[in-house]
């Protein structure tokens, strides 16, 4: 059964033996992120701090920080789960009479219960503040000595685009400039920041209606991170991760719709032709992201439960909280990517990688060339455009052990010959690329080459492996020998 609202999660894992109540007082000045970061390292619980120095709302943090957590999450005891019911609704074959089409409609019935539905109100409207209110009273932290300032780091921010009118909802911090304005961190390539930029370009002048929830059930805060299609609404990802629809109501002051059950919703605007330096921001890469110049955010009302809970998070050198759901987004969208490109095997982005660092994919080998074809499509695949190192080894090669891949890459490689280099777009946030939002990729085939490919030595060696009656009959003296 799908968790109704974040206190649900919060009950289920506090259950589990996976949260700790904190009622010391705990500074929201980097106090907690030293606690946070020194627990997620040490795979710690969920944490709930009930004691922020001036605030008397709770702050909730590490909800998603391990593997078992991220499945409590979703309500699973294995994220194969959730990618075994994506590659079920997505291999529809094209019914080919009656009886195919007859048997498609369950599924596609179950789909449509995965709607997001209006509701009339819900908990997020019990106190409503158009007036009188700050951002303040909330236990924003800040993060990293060097940050610029306090920064809500785990908003859903909902915007429509101006010319379709199709909902986004994403995760951008918001460094807070005073009681009732923050920026808005939209990176280049976003969402969010293609709806500004075709308000601006539409209108010339005026405002973006925003809204923000804070706090959701966790399937709804889960899916502000996934990067989805433009054309998927993020909302009935939602529905189908909880196998329930998403309840929405309507703001007060802008016409949107958000979260019935979240804790905190700011509603307001950005101004068209505002912008002002935001950060430095201690972010997912370990370092501090440079300053730079995004939208405003003006805070016109904000409503909330009677007791609201403050969801936050922290980035910074990994393993943070982030890699456990960027794992989780890897495993899930996994079938998607094999639908794309069948010859696709299994992909894995290690920690260390930054996500858009470093991306390891194993491939069913065909053709001369095939590893090289799989990175074009990928540096052509949405938010994988980023990726700045993309290592393709044989379908044998197991992308989830580093010392595997690194043994046999690097056996399979001659640099000049199997490396090749890329210009393109990349991570706002890349710190090392000679230009805001554009540089270098590298992709490196470290597949076994073939003859077609230019490899003129022979036969590819063989990998070294004892032969199998050799293996069982040591295997059944290991004891005799003194080994065992």
């Amino acid at each position: 059964m799908a968790y109704k609202d974040l206190r649900a999660f919060l009950k289920k894992l506090e259950k589990e033996g996976e949260l700790k109540r904190i009622t010391a007082e705990v500074d929201w000045k980097l106090e907690v992120t030293e606690i946070t970061d020194r627990v997620t390292k040490q795979g710690g619980p969920a944490l709930l701090f009930e004691n922020i120095k001036g605030s008397k709302v709770p702050l909730a943090i590490n909800l998603f920080g391990t593997h078992r957590r991220m499945n409590l999450a979703l309500e699973v005891n294995d994220l194969q789960e959730v990618a075994a019911r994506i590659s079920g609704f997505i291999d529809f074959k094209t019914p080919s009479g009656l009886v195919d089409k007859l048997k498609m409609l369950p599924k596609l019935g179950e789909l449509g219960a995965f709607f997001p539905k209006t509701v009339k109100s819900g908990p997020c409207k019990e106190v409503v503040k158009r007036e009188g209110f700050s951002l303040l009273d909330f236990p924003i932290i800040q993060c990293w000595p060097q940050d610029a300032g306090r920064f809500i780091t785990f908003p859903l921010v909902f915007t429509r685009n101006p010319e379709t009118g199709k909902r986004n909802v994403g995760v951008y911090r918001m460094q807070v400039f005073d009681e009732r304005t923050t920026g808005m961190h939209w990176q280049t390539q976003k969402h969010g920041a293609e709806h500004f930029r075709r308000a601006r370009s539409r209108y010339g002048e005026g405002k973006l209606e925003v809204a923000v929830a804070i706090g959701a059930d966790p399937a709804t805060v889960f899916c502000g991170i996934v990067p989805a299609p433009p054309d998927v609404d993020e909302l009935l990802l939602a529905g189908f991760l909880r196998r329930s629809p998403v309840e929405l109501v309507k703001c007060e002051t802008v016409e949107l719709e958000v979260p019935a059950n979240a804790e905190i919703i700011l509603e307001g605007y950005v101004d068209l032709n505002e912008l002002r330096r935001e950060g430095p921001f201690g972010d997912h890469t370990g370092y501090y992201s440079l300053a730079d110049d995004y939208p405003v955010f003006h805070v016109t009302c904000v409503t909330h439960r009677r007791d609201p809970i403050y969801l936050t998070t922290i980035v910074g050198p990994p393993p943070q909280e982030d890699y456990f759901m960027g794992y989780a987004i890897e495993r899930i969208l996994l079938p998607i990517m094999k639908l794309q490109f069948s010859e696709i095997v299994d992909v894995h982005m290690p920690a260390e990688g930054i996500f858009h660092n470093l991306m390891i994919v194993s491939i069913r080998k065909s053709y001369p060339g095939h590893a090289r074809k799989i990175m074009s499509a990928i540096w052509g695949l949405g938010q994988a455009m980023f990726t700045k190192v993309l290592v393709v080894v044989d379908e044998d090669v197991n992308v989830h052990d580093p010392g595997e891949v690194a043994w046999k890459a690097l056996c399979a490689i001659d640099p000049e010959r199997d490396v090749e280099f890329h210009l393109g777009p990349v991570d706002t946030l890349d710190h090392a690329a000679r230009l805001p939002d554009f540089g270098s990729h590298m992709g490196i085939d470290a597949t076994r080459k073939w003859a077609s490919e230019g490899y003129a030595r022979g036969p590819w060696p063989d990998e070294i492996r004892m032969d199998e009656n050799t293996r069982a009959r040591i295997a059944a003296r290991w004891k005799q020998l003194g080994l065992g």
